[in-house]
């Protein structure tokens, strides 16, 4: 609980910052096949490039200093590599029985990158967000497009799926748990079951953050949600922030995130892509442009968390929090919950 009130005590004090990608920063080691199985894993059957999650076993050193230039950038709260670090997504790689594993060493990784940080800075916290990301089956929606009632994964599968990687987050450090990206907010529904029901099995309670994404202009999430409906889904979790991330620049996310503003009694987080993939798929806003655009919706009185998703580095991080240090956080309207 020390932790859960100094978080609140920050986002009163002040607009906090969030960590920006691990999928960027890995992309600049240049790993190979040999790099991503490690010793361990060098004559394991199935090819695991490109499994970012598994690196936290693999190459340890290398995602902690990730999150130690993240925190050195100025972030106040880090997410641990595992947005794919449960079994169902973890199962193309044939790997689903390490997604304890790498969920507890990846939590532990940016626990000892934090701890290392407050140490070396008396009197700054920060904090450690278990990341959950949306899984690769989605509940809602059939990956057939000839028989629309048909699923390939069951609400249950799902929810045990996240059980268990908040079970190895937990153990590992985490100060919060992230559900993130969430553009089917059954799974994200199966996300909070689980994470609710790890909390009574264990008699505990982590401030919990939920972060959609608006696909398309439409203003809708994947599974058909509007941010309204998406927010009124989810507030059952009580959430200490809704906001959102990933697949939109800032320019595209910043009518929705005035929107929000208004929708939720709970605080506000932010953290767009640096602007729209070129036709390469790269990402080629500068962390001045970011920072500059994001810092309009610190100034407009929107946000009371912000941080960067695809394309963003530390820079962009250094930036973006540099910019938006000048202005107050959003202060929390009194509005009616849905599930009162």
């Amino acid at each position: 609980m020390i932790k859960a009130n100094q978080l609140r005590a920050l986002l009163e004090e002040r607009i906090a910052i969030i960590d920006g990608a691990m999928g960027t920063m890995i992309q600049r080691y240049n790993l190979q096949e040999a790099d991503y199985r490690g010793e361990r894993f060098k004559d394991y059957p199935s090819d695991v490039k490109g499994n970012n999650d598994l690196l936290s076993l693999t190459q340890p050193h290398i995602i902690q200093e990730i999150h130690s230039q993240y925190l050195e950038a100025g972030a106040d709260i880090i997410e641990t590599n595992t947005f794919n670090a449960q079994a169902i997504s973890l199962e193309d790689y044939n790997m689903q029985s390490l997604a304890y594993e790498i969920n507890l060493e990846a939590a532990k990784l940016a626990r000892a990158a934090a701890d290392q940080y407050m140490n070396a800075h008396p009197g700054e916290v920060k904090f450690v967000a278990g990341a959950i990301g949306p899984m690769n089956k989605t509940l809602s929606l059939s990956p057939d497009v000839n028989e629309p009632g048909y699923r390939s994964v069951t609400f249950d599968e799902v929810a045990t799926a996240y059980y268990e990687q908040i079970k190895g987050l937990v153990n590992g450090g985490a100060d919060i748990l992230l559900i993130e990206t969430i553009f089917d907010t059954l799974n994200a529904k199966a996300a909070i079951y689980a994470t609710k029901e790890y909390f009574r099995d264990h008699r505990i309670n982590l401030p919990i953050m939920i972060s959609g994404t608006i696909t398309d202009a439409s203003g809708r999430t994947l599974s058909g949600q509007t941010l309204e409906a998406f927010c009124i889904s989810v507030e059952h979790a009580d959430p200490i922030s809704i906001g959102l991330n990933c697949a939109l620049g800032a320019d595209q996310m910043r009518p929705h995130i005035e929107e929000l503003a208004h929708l939720i009694p709970c605080y506000v987080s932010c953290y767009p892509n640096a602007g729209l993939p070129n036709p390469m798929g790269e990402y080629d806003q500068t962390p001045e442009i970011m920072a500059q655009k994001v810092a309009e919706f610190a100034k407009e009185g929107w946000i009371n968390l912000v941080g960067g998703c695809c394309g963003t580095t530390p820079d962009h991080i250094r930036a973006i929090a540099a910019e938006v240090k000048q202005y107050t956080p959003r202060e929390l309207p009194l509005l009616m919950s849905h599930t009162a």
